[in-house]
């Protein structure tokens, strides 16, 4: 049974909120401090203290700084100060491939190649203790697999070493491509670069967390004081029975997804053809079309259509050029998918592939595919209603 770890990220994460996070799950910090004496480095230690945000108990973490260090370092020196430590192997290589993911995303931000690249906030001591502490908890409390929710990123300005940048900066959002995120009013990075890079690189999944039995639940404290809890809370457990990546039959499949609407009533309705296949093109997952009123009872079409963040753009370009649209609402949806495979059946007058869906281990669903049916029907001038009922009865008899 995979013992797994959901990071909720309602107040987003941070480098030290994920280190109070996993060290209150049980974890002295002194066994931490212990293992980290194991780097090259010196002149550090990680504190700990209990702290309440808006009611909840949770453990503020911070590194203490007790020598001047020099913060900028390249990710090759970092990658050195790990692999020449004593840590245990596992250690060293999620911290490098955090520290890895972050230093990409710090080249692309900033035009240059990851072997030019020299950190700034995140190549200084703490930022390194955060990333290899991490790494450690990670391994000390056996972690198998990493989930984590929706990300919240915060709003607003924040100041760094480049001067003031939007929120999310830059190199969060960078990191953060593909998963899923969103904002409210609440002001403040609350997702740093290096919470970031921790959690897109250990997750596996984003999205609700799944069917698992709790065992112990840690809060990280955030400095700040917000209208909201400002705590990272993590929960470790263990993955249900039917949940493990190995028994797919029995999974819901959980996908984050986008929606994106416009309400059209001054366009030529023989465009929605073109437009729509141009959109499956562009890989929509779904596009359709609903009659609607708009005011003074006119009639009008409704375009939705169902996408992943990757290709947004292509979709808005679509959208603003192929129709009469000048605005566009969006929101993300959560998509929740049966597990299917497809069987290819032998019918009297050829081929059929047959799509089935199955929830929880069970066979939930047929669907012969219509375009091989048509393509028999029109061989043979059967009823298609024909084909459809012989190719459901015949993969029936073979399951």
């Amino acid at each position: 049974m995979n013992r797994i770890l959901y990071f909720d990220c309602s107040a987003g994460a941070s480098g030290d909120m994920t280190l109070g996070a996993l060290l209150h799950l049980g974890v002295k910090v002194d066994d931490l401090n212990a293992e980290l004496g194991k780097l090259p480095v010196k002149g550090f230690q990680v504190s700990v203290q209990k702290v309440k945000k808006r009611g909840i108990e949770a453990l503020k973490a911070e590194v203490l700084i007790t020598e001047e260090d020099a913060p900028h370092r390249g990710l090759t020196t970092i990658k050195n100060i790990i692999n020449e430590s004593t840590l245990d192997g596992k250690v060293k290589d999620i911290a490098i491939k955090i520290f890895t993911k972050l230093g990409e995303a710090e080249a692309k931000i900033h035009g240059t190649t990851v072997d030019k690249i020299h950190f700034h906030e995140v190549g200084a001591i703490d930022a390194i203790v955060d990333i290899v502490g991490t790494a450690i908890l990670i391994d000390r409390l056996q972690i198998d697999e990493v989930y984590a929710s929706s990300i919240h990123t915060g709003s607003g300005f924040v100041t760094c070493q480049h001067g003031i940048m939007p929120i999310p900066a830059p190199a969060t959002l960078e990191l953060l491509k593909g998963v899923p995120i969103y904002s409210t009013e609440i002001k403040g990075e609350l997702t740093t670069p290096t919470g970031a890079a921790i959690l897109s690189t250990l997750a596996k999944e984003f999205g609700r967390m799944p069917l698992m039995k709790v065992d112990r639940i840690g809060y990280g404290a955030g400095t700040k004081d917000l209208a909201i809890p400002n705590v990272l809370r993590v929960s470790l457990g263990y993955l249900q029975e039917g949940q493990d990546s190995s028994n797919q039959e029995a999974c819901l499949d959980h996908h984050q997804q986008w929606m994106l609407e416009c309400n059209i009533d001054d366009m030529n309705h023989e465009f929605i053809d073109h437009i729509m296949g141009r959109l499956f093109q562009a890989g929509a997952r779904d596009v359709y079309i609903t009659p609607i009123q708009m005011k003074k009872n006119r009639p009008a079409l409704k375009l939705s259509v169902l996408y992943g963040k990757e290709i947004e753009e292509k979709v808005f370009s679509i959208i603003f050029t192929e129709t009469t649209s000048i605005g566009i609402r969006k929101y993300p949806v959560e998509k929740v998918m049966l597990d299917r495979k497809t069987q290819s059946v032998e019918t009297p007058w050829g081929n059929v592939n047959v799509k089935l869906a199955y929830y929880k281990g069970d066979l939930a669903n047929i669907a012969p595919e219509y375009e091989d049916c048509k393509r028999l029907a029109e061989k043979t001038g059967l009823p298609i209603k024909h084909i459809y009922s012989e190719v459901n009865n015949l993969i029936k008899n073979m399951l």
